[in-house]
């Protein structure tokens, strides 16, 4: 059994059925667990003595409205998490969906890799997704009085407030966006027998 396959096996073994789906492709292993699997997921993942992922490297919010063209249907708001083995040199993604699109809400990690700290509350600040029992659960990103979650797909381009000096009140101001939306139509000009014969 080669060095990968013996990950696919442990992996199976450890989480049976808690993997919604299971995804192998070009090398890489990709986990879809539940929502109410995902904290002990992560402790399997991390304790298991033929996994041992002990180094969390990232985790990412996705939002994917409107992704495959209407063709998607699984959930709105995901979070993606990629973990390490050192011990055995082996890398797995594991990717859950938060079961309400209105108010996406998923159990905080940092009592298994407390380096999750940061990435949750980037996932918070920029999506929207609540992480529960997390200790200090605040923008890292986007300003205090920051308003909406500007990853989200329905975010407007041009945000909702913009920031400027004021300098009779001696201090920078927000006031609603002035910027009006317009269509921009590229132009090519050349020059008569652009590209012939060269």
């Amino acid at each position: 059994m080669t060095h990968y396959e013996n990950l696919k096996a442990c992996l199976h073994e450890a989480l049976g059925d808690r993997i919604r789906e299971f995804h192998d492709r070009l090398g890489e292993v990709t986990l879809v667990v539940d929502q109410q699997d995902y904290l002990d997921v992560a402790k399997v993942l991390r304790d298991h003595a033929g996994l041992r992922m002990d180094t969390m490297i990232d985790l990412c919010g996705v939002d994917y409205q409107g992704y495959g063209n209407g063709t998607w249907t699984a959930g709105r708001f995901a979070v993606v998490l990629h973990l390490l083995s050192v011990t055995h040199n082996w890398r797995v993604r594991v990717r859950c969906f938060c079961s309400d699109e209105d108010f996406p809400v998923l159990p905080s990690l940092c009592e298994v890799w407390p380096a999750v700290n940061w990435f949750e509350r980037e996932a918070f600040d920029l999506f929207g997704i609540v992480f529960e029992g997390h200790a200090d659960l605040r923008r890292i990103l986007t300003d205090y009085g920051f308003v909406g979650h500007p990853f989200r797909k329905d975010f407007p381009v041009s945000g909702y407030v913009e920031m400027r000096y004021d300098p009779e009140q001696r201090r920078v101001i927000y006031q609603p966006v002035t910027i009006e939306p317009r269509d921009n139509v590229p132009r090519v000009i050349r020059e008569d027998g652009y590209g012939a014969g060269h």
